[in-house]
C-alpha cells in the first residue's frame, strides 16, 4: 500500500457530508454535490493538504456515497468504503454520537487500520444500475406478495366472491406488480448482455449447478463483477456462510459457528441455490448424504454447500472456464 499522510474520515448522509482529518480537530460539513466538493478542495488547500496525500475513508451507505466516490475517481484520490459496523466494533466503547464525531472516528479508524486498508475502485455505472434494478425487483415482489396475502385474508374472513370489486382491484394490483417484476428482469438481462465482462462472468457462474439467474445477478452486483473481494472466503464471510472458531483457554471450546453480521438477502439466495444443488447435482447430493450419515445437522450441511457454491463461482471466474460436472465428464 502506498503510504498516505492524511486519512480523511467522511460521514455520509443523503444531503450532507461531514469531513474530518485524522490527528486534528479540523472538521467541515459540505453539501453532497459538486458544489460541496469544490468547497472540500478549497478547505483542504487552506489546511495545506494536497489531494494526492489523502486517503478517504467512508462508510457503505447503500448509494448516498456514490457522488463522493465519483469525485474521488475523477481526482484520482484513493478511498476505501468500510461497513459501519466494522468501524463501530473497532473503536470500542464510545460515548455520544453525532455526525461530526462519526467523521472523526472514521478518520481515526483509517489511520489505525492503514496497514490493512485496501484502495477500492469506483463502482461502475453498470453495477450501480444493476443494484438499483435488483432493489426495484425486490420491491415489486414484496408488493405483489402483500396484495396476494391481503386478498386471500379477505376471501377467507368474509367469503368474498371473485366478482367483488375489492377482490378485482387486488387482482389488478397483483397482475400489475407481476408485470413490473417481469419488465425489471428484462431490463436486468439487457443491462448484463450489453456489457461484455458482465455477460461473460454471468454465463460462467450460471454454469455452476444450483446457481440460477437471481443468485447470479446478486453475486455479480455485490462482488462488483468479482472485483471488490480478493477471494471466495472473503465473500463467504460477507454473506455469513464462513464459520469461525469460538475458543478461549481450556474451559471454552464451542463448535465453530457462523456470524450473524452478514448480508442476509445474499445468504437467503445461496440457501435456495444450495437446496437446488442438493436435488439436481449428483456430486452435491452424494456429499449431503455422506454428511448426514456422519451425523451432521441439516442446516450445517446446507451451509457447507452454500460455501461450496461460492468457491465454484469464484473458481470459474478466475479460470474463465465453464464449470464441468465430473459425473458428466466421466460418462
Amino acid at each position: 500500500m502506498q503510504r498516505k499522510d492524511f486519512f480523511i474520515g467522511v460521514d455520509v448522509s443523503k444531503e450532507t457530508l461531514d469531513v474530518a482529518v485524522s490527528g486534528s480537530k479540523s472538521h467541515i460539513r459540505i453539501k453532497n454535490n459538486s458544489e460541496g466538493f469544490k468547497q472540500l478542495q478549497a478547505w483542504l488547500k487552506s489546511l495545506q493538504i494536497a489531494l494526492s496525500d489523502c486517503w478517504f475513508v467512508l462508510e457503505y451507505t447503500g448509494g448516498y456515497e456514490y457522488r463522493l466516490v465519483d469525485f474521488c475517481k475523477s481526482k484520482q484520490i484513493q478511498f476505501t468504503r468500510v461497513p459501519g459496523l466494522a468501524i463501530k466494533k473497532s473503536l470500542g466503547m464510545q460515548r455520544g454520537k453525532n455526525d461530526k464525531l462519526d467523521a472523526k472516528r472514521i478518520a481515526e479508524y483509517g489511520e489505525e487500520k492503514q496497514k490493512k486498508l485496501k484502495p477500492h475502485t469506483a463502482c461502475a455505472e453498470t453495477i450501480l444500475r444493476l443494484k438499483q434494478l435488483l432493489t426495484q425487483r425486490e420491491a415489486f415482489i414484496n408488493d405483489r406478495k402483500g396484495h396476494e396475502h391481503r386478498m386471500k385474508e379477505l376471501q377467507s374472513m368474509m367469503d368474498l366472491k371473485e366478482s367483488n370489486v375489492i377482490i378485482r382491484q387486488y387482482k389488478q394490483a397483483v397482475g400489475f406488480m407481476a408485470k413490473m417484476e417481469e419488465k425489471t428482469e428484462e431490463a436486468i438481462h439487457k443491462l448484463i448482455s450489453g456489457d461484455n465482462k458482465l455477460d461473460r462472468n454471468y454465463a460462467l457462474i450460471m454454469s455452476v449447478p444450483g446457481i440460477g439467474k437471481v443468485n447470479a445477478w446478486m453475486t455479480i452486483a455485490y462482488t462488483e463483477n468479482f472485483e471488490c473481494f480478493d477471494n471466495a472466503r472473503q465473500y463467504g464471510a460477507y454473506c455469513g456462510v464462513v464459520p469461525y472458531d469460538h475458543e478461549s483457554g481450556k474451559s471454552i471450546k464451542k463448535k465453530n459457528r457462523i456470524s450473524h453480521m452478514a448480508n442476509k438477502p445474499l445468504k437467503a439466495c445461496l440457501t435456495m441455490g444450495a437446496k437446488s444443488a442438493i436435488n439436481n447435482d449428483e456430486e452435491m447430493k452424494q456429499y449431503y448424504q455422506r454428511r448426514v450419515l456422519m451425523g451432521k445437522h441439516h442446516n450445517s450441511i446446507v451451509n457447507e454447500i452454500r460455501f461450496k457454491l461460492i468457491l465454484r463461482m469464484f473458481a470459474v471466474v478466475n479460470k474463465q472456464e465453464f464449470y464441468v460436472d465430473k459425473y458428466e465428464k466421466a460418462a
